[in-house]
């Protein structure tokens, strides 16, 4: 469940992290088949391996009742996932987008005085054709959002605001100058209070008004909007005081504010939580982590999954605080693509929606079809 390898499924490209001794294995120009369809461990086989193909007929498939919607972060492939059987997306990510359309963290932007000459002039070629700095990040963001919200207009897009870590941001051009080096960046300065701290509100509003402009002034209501890593809820309720003070009011014009129910302390106060959102999206990944103490991103360390009685049961009370209070809830994790046990529990506690990546969303709307056919 690294991130890698999510971004890697996003995009179809098969990949396996934590091969070992395969760069010594492996010889250059050597011919292999990577094999990501058998379960949880990726298989690399010497040769061209042939494989079967297997066409669906959409026009067969029924509609679930739990909706199925999709993961998704790269613009470019929006209107070509759009055509595929579900209700929107329910995880669009900004980070792919930072990354690869901008390319600038935003405090390099904002204080550009501070930096060296070469790194303002590789921003100056980068912003070229716009009339400043600020207005290159706030179109282009809105931009690369709009042309996912427009592909899978009018179903509902849930935007997650940013979600990088400290050694993420500072991969970006200028980053390096004006992030922290942390110890475990996992659980450093990231979500909701990133947002408000000091060091970066100036540049959340960037965001915020990112989201206004789509929103707005292109007119893509659908747009819902999710805050991650909400540890207490008292950051969450600065964040949408922040967001309000940005114009991006919960309720007005129809807009939704969700919260990432990934940390422990989102199920156990879930509640509390729920007073000042819309709903939850569950984030069984970054859940699981945190909950059994385990690192997310490690190859030695990782005989665990969501699948946990401790995992599970925080996953069922948000489910159940958010059915009581007849708020939206998703899950957005790896699980219900990866264990067909998961994707059975999931419906059967109720579920509003599961979120996953494109590639999985046939095999999934007919595993969903086949479970409620068994309610």
């Amino acid at each position: 469940t690294c991130h890698a390898a999510i971004i890697a499924r996003e995009l179809g490209i098969p990949a396996i992290v934590g091969c070992g001794d395969a760069t010594q294995t492996l010889r250059t120009g050597e011919m292999v088949t990577v094999s990501c369809a058998q379960g949880d461990s990726g298989y690399v086989y010497r040769g061209e391996q042939e494989f079967e193909v297997e066409e669906i007929d959409l026009s067969t498939l029924k509609k679930t009742k739990t909706d199925i919607m999709l993961n998704l972060g790269n613009p470019e492939q929006a209107y070509q996932f759009s055509h595929l059987p579900s209700s929107g997306v329910g995880l669009a990510r900004l980070e792919f987008i930072i990354n690869n359309t901008i390319r600038v963290h935003p405090r390099a932007l904002l204080e550009y005085e501070r930096l060296n000459k070469a790194t303002q002039q590789e921003i100056d070629t980068i912003c070229a054709g716009y009339p400043d700095r600020k207005s290159f990040f706030i179109k282009r963001l809105a931009e690369g959002i709009s042309t996912i919200a427009a592909a899978f207009y009018p179903k509902p897009v849930i935007v997650r605001m940013s979600d990088f870590k400290s050694n993420e941001y500072a991969s970006l051009i200028g980053g390096a100058q004006f992030e922290p080096e942390e110890e475990n960046p996992m659980i450093g300065l990231r979500g909701a209070n990133r947002y408000f701290s000091e060091h970066f509100a100036e540049c959340f509003k960037l965001e915020c008004a990112a989201m206004k402009r789509a929103r707005e002034r292109m007119g893509l209501d659908n747009i819902a909007l999710m805050i991650p890593f909400v540890r207490t809820i008292d950051e969450g309720i600065k964040t949408l005081e922040l967001m309000a003070s940005e114009g991006l009011v919960r309720g007005k014009n129809g807009l939704k504010i969700y919260m990432m129910c990934e940390i422990p302390s989102n199920a156990l106060l879930a509640d509390e939580f729920l007073e000042h959102f819309d709903g939850f999206s569950i984030g069984s990944n970054d859940l699981t982590q945190l909950t059994l103490g385990i690192d997310r991103d490690s190859g030695i360390v990782s005989g665990f999954d969501e699948r946990n009685p401790a995992v599970t049961k925080l996953i069922e009370m948000a489910i159940t605080a958010c059915k009581k209070q007849g708020k939206y809830v998703g899950i957005c994790g790896q699980a219900p693509s990866d264990y067909p046990e998961m994707t059975q529990w999931l419906v059967k506690q109720g579920i509003d929606s599961i979120s996953l990546n494109p590639d999985s969303i046939l095999q999934m709307t007919r595993a969903v079809l086949e479970i409620e056919q068994q309610k």
